[in-house]
């Protein structure tokens, strides 16, 4: 398999001379599976590059996978160029809104109405196929197989497992550890650590043995203290959850946007001295835009 990031930063692009070395764009990965299929993770703002990239190779046949809504995951998507050329296939997946009802599709006839976007939705030239997932529902695509993983965020979140020829990868898009909201000393805290115990088994199910685990680490221990709840792991969440899966390299992602590569860099280096024995049995390194991996 083969990983591009083609964006890292969370919330917001964050383009300048501060952040050029990790990257501006918000969130989007590409996946290459062993025969080749195309896959991208959110359609955040790299997704443009990464179409631009696809231009030399028409015609396109791409498999996307949504994490959730929120617009750094999805509002790269009118700007995905193959949309728009005649002979090019796009299926887009994702989780269905319990709330609402819609389905994936929303994502697209929402921001591509007149009064957000010159083009419509229906005036698009590709094939574009929409899909609702559940968690666990499984897309077989050429000889890797992709299942949704229910993480926890402030919207129906998924992570996404790629498994190929007995190689994996694993995202988890924006996820909060799991975490009882009652005190100890609350009737309910008994009953609810249960709850928390189960989903973070599955997880931990779900995510066993990945040889790559990209995980959002959007906040330092101190930044959590004042932003629980928001949705997003810290660094040291994300390394205690890749040693405790036995993932081979973990990638650090949704970058905070206000953050500058160096205190990006100081910021991690500071996490693997509060973890050394998770450091020592996992490869862990900052996500990078345009960084490529094979394996």
């Amino acid at each position: 398999m083969k990983l591009r990031f083609w964006g890292v930063r969370g919330s917001l692009p964050s383009p300048g001379p501060e952040t050029a070395r990790y990257g501006g764009n918000t969130t989007c990965l590409e996946v290459r599976t062993d025969d080749g299929k195309l896959i991208l993770i959110d359609g955040g703002t790299g997704i443009h590059p990464a179409a631009l990239s696809l231009l030399r190779s028409m015609p396109v046949d791409a498999y996307i996978f949504i994490t959730h809504t929120h617009w750094d995951h999805i509002q790269g998507l009118p700007f995905f160029i193959p949309i728009f050329v005649p002979g090019n296939k796009v299926n887009l997946h994702g989780p269905l809104d319990p709330v609402s009802g819609d389905g994936i599709e929303r994502v697209m006839n929402v921001q591509m109405q007149y009064s957000f976007f010159p083009v419509r939705e229906a005036e698009l030239r590709a094939n574009l196929h929409y899909r609702s997932l559940m968690p666990g529902e499984t897309v077989t695509i050429g000889d890797a197989v992709v299942t949704p993983v229910l993480l926890n965020h402030t919207v129906v979140n998924y992570g996404y497992r790629v498994d190929c020829n007995g190689k994996s990868f694993c995202f988890t898009g924006d996820h909060e550890p799991y975490a009882n909201i009652y005190a100890p000393e609350d009737d309910g805290h008994a009953a609810y650590q249960e709850i928390v115990d189960k989903q973070c088994a599955e997880m931990e199910r779900a995510l066993a043995g990945t040889d790559v685990l990209v995980a959002d680490s959007s906040y330092t221990p101190e930044e959590y203290a004042t932003k629980a709840g928001w949705g997003h792991g810290t660094y040291d969440s994300s390394i205690a959850l890749a040693h405790k899966v036995g993932a081979g390299t973990l990638y650090c992602t949704h970058h905070e946007p206000t953050r500058s590569d160096v205190a990006l860099e100081a910021a991690l280096a500071a996490a693997l001295a509060r973890n050394p024995v998770a450091a020592r049995n996992v490869d862990i390194q900052l996500a990078r835009e345009g960084l490529i991996v094979e394996w």
